[in-house]
């Protein structure tokens, strides 16, 4: 009996021990927490007014002015480096014309990057307005625009479908030689292309592809008559087209002539 005491008070002991070592490691991480969180909420307050002084400007910007970048970034409120609004600065960055998208990080202590990416036109859309590759309308000025962007007509909305035709028409006629410079598409959905020799065709609303290859396959026939030259070619039929001629210019009767 004696025995079984004192191992039952080797035992307290022991527990008592586990106890206070894990009661002070306890009390060690909360102290330490304390201490990490004061010295934060001091460092916090030292450097509350850390003023944005750097603009660092990435990506490769054609046609927007890095100065012009510089300007829109400065209307936001740079006084305070953490209080900075890096979404409100991507949306002043993306309000410039030719600016795609833009990604703004905060790098410490005073700079912002601000990453570029533009528009890349590919198409006049209805002579005031430009398209990009993904078929989306943006209005942007520029004397660096190419003279060979062609261009669409087409109603609201038809953005993509106008740009997604005109490159599967502009694919079958270079195959053939022919150069595609520009498409319309009418309210009623009615198709017409122009070529940079000048012909007009009318397609209509259906079966736009075949109509297309339809012309592509009697125009070597067509292209033969010396006194007159094609002007618009009709292909709204089932079968067959009409084709409307214009008087040939001397100057062009004469290389024809010569070739």
């Amino acid at each position: 009996m004696h025995h079984f005491l004192e191992k039952a008070q080797q035992l307290k002991q022991r527990l008592n021990w586990s106890l206070i070592v894990g009661l002070s490691f306890f009390l060690i991480v909360i102290f330490s927490l304390i201490k990490i969180t004061t010295g934060v909420s001091d460092w916090l307050v030292e450097n509350k007014d850390a003023q944005i002084k750097h603009l660092a400007v990435q990506g490769e910007p054609k046609y927007t002015d890095e100065k012009a970048i510089i300007s829109a970034i400065k209307k936001a409120d740079l006084s305070s480096f953490f209080e900075l609004d890096v979404k409100h600065v991507q949306r002043l960055v993306q309000s410039l014309p030719w600016v795609a998208t833009a990604s703004v990080r905060k790098q410490w202590p005073d700079t912002i990057q601000v990453y570029v990416v533009e528009h890349e036109a590919v198409a006049h859309w209805n002579d005031d307005l430009l398209l990009n590759q993904s078929g989306e309308v943006f209005q942007a000025n520029s004397d660096k625009l190419p003279n060979t962007l062609p261009k669409l007509y087409g109603p609201e909305g038809s953005e993509v479908e106008a740009w997604t035709a005109f490159g599967q028409f502009k694919a079958m006629l270079k195959v053939n030689n022919l150069e595609l410079t520009s498409l319309a598409l009418s309210e009623r959905f009615s198709w017409q292309l122009w070529l940079d020799n000048g012909i007009r065709l009318n397609l209509g609303r259906k079966e736009k592809a075949k109509r297309v290859q339809r012309f592509i396959d009697v125009y070597p026939r067509m292209e033969q008559r010396a006194d007159a030259q094609i002007d618009v070619v009709d292909l709204r039929y089932d079968t067959g087209l009409a084709v409307s001629w214009k008087p040939v210019q001397e100057e062009q009767l004469e290389n024809k002539s010569k070739a």
